[in-house]
């Protein structure tokens, strides 16, 4: 129960970075790279573009 919990909050966190990405005037290939590596890459993914690339985009 508590790994679905997890997993969830993880799955939302993506999800709402994703459309933070999505919102922002960048290149398309670029948009498809980020959520790409969001996507694979999980909660480090997360971390590393909340921590270092959400203000610099």
């Amino acid at each position: 129960m508590v790994s679905f919990i997890i997993w969830l909050v993880g799955a939302i966190c993506c999800i709402w970075c994703i459309k933070d990405v999505w919102t922002k005037n960048l290149d398309t290939v670029i948009k498809i790279l980020l959520t790409i590596g969001l996507l694979v890459c999980s909660w480090i993914g997360l971390a590393i573009y909340y921590f270092l690339l959400r203000n610099r985009l």
